[in-house]
């Protein structure tokens, strides 16, 4: 059984944010970090920076608070989505994300002393493979301040984006032998979606020409058929096809693969010549 992949077209939503704050002699600004598109992997695109100015030889420390998501913190911060669904991510200081920064002072703060010119400091996000959360946007609101001299404060925003998607996975379906009974026979098509992602699940009529969602064909010696069905339930009365809503199995993701059943019947009394019959049908999920 050949199976088609549903493919969602992309777009990236975010943009910079940055505000400042200003002291007697040190000034603080930062920009936003968008954390592009997340699709369950492991994300370690975007990096933001927060930039100071101090007076020369004045030595201070940057920290980073936890944000705004309930329950996070500086280890585990939380970007809020849809329904108050979080994506949690970590920011770092350096490139191999091993050094987390936070706001414990000198702990995981960046310490550094001033030129007298505007030093930037990158900040390097992760976001952990394996999250099943809901399509849609989602935002954080992160607070840097300076430490160890007249203590200004900034913040800047935290974005990623989730787009629904869905995968399939399909396996043959054996009737075995048929020797003129009634022959019925199942196998599963296998949906992974994003979760809260509603789909529905098509058969096609199959390659054998002139067959269609209601009298598919298998192909044999000499171009010989053998009819049979694909249905939606196990009495066989509901013909699995494409139109949506009408004939096509549905549901809702849950991030996990969703195991569908179909329903194949070859009916009694259908002849031909004696051989091995084949026919491949197309799976698509829409979404």
């Amino acid at each position: 059984m050949r199976v088609t992949i549903g493919l969602a077209v992309l777009m990236l939503f975010g943009g910079v944010a940055t505000a400042m704050a200003q002291g007697s002699n040190c000034t603080f600004n930062a920009t936003g970090l968008n954390l592009g598109t997340y699709t369950g992997a492991l994300l370690t695109s975007g990096v933001g920076s927060v930039t100071a100015t101090c007076p020369a030889g004045s030595a201070f420390q940057i920290g980073l608070n936890a944000g705004t998501g309930a329950g996070a913190t500086t280890t585990t911060r939380l970007a809020t989505g849809p329904a108050s669904a979080t994506l949690s991510y970590q920011m770092f200081q350096s490139t191999g994300r091993t050094v987390n920064w936070g706001n414990n002072a000198g702990v995981d703060t960046v310490s550094a002393t001033s030129t007298g010119s505007a030093q930037v400091f990158s900040i390097f996000p992760k976001v952990a493979a394996g999250q099943n959360v809901a399509p849609g946007t989602y935002v954080d609101t992160v607070t840097a301040a300076i430490t160890g001299f007249n203590n200004p404060t900034t913040t800047f925003t935290v974005t990623a984006t989730i787009m629904p998607s869905c995968t399939l996975t399909a396996n043959p379906l054996d009737f075995g032998d048929y020797a003129g009974l009634a022959l019925a026979g199942t196998t599963t098509v296998s949906v992974t979606c994003t979760n809260t992602t509603a789909w529905n699940l098509g058969l096609d009529a199959g390659q054998s020409a002139g067959a269609t969602t209601t009298t598919r064909q298998m192909t044999g010696p000499g171009g010989a058929t053998l009819a049979y069905g694909l249905f939606l339930d196990s009495a066989h009365t509901q013909q699995w096809g494409l139109t949506l809503s009408m004939n096509t199995a549905s549901g809702t993701g849950n991030g996990l693969a969703q195991p569908i059943t179909v329903y194949g019947l070859i009916p009694e009394g259908v002849f031909g010549t004696p051989g091995f019959y084949v026919d491949t049908i197309t799976a698509t999920v829409s979404y």
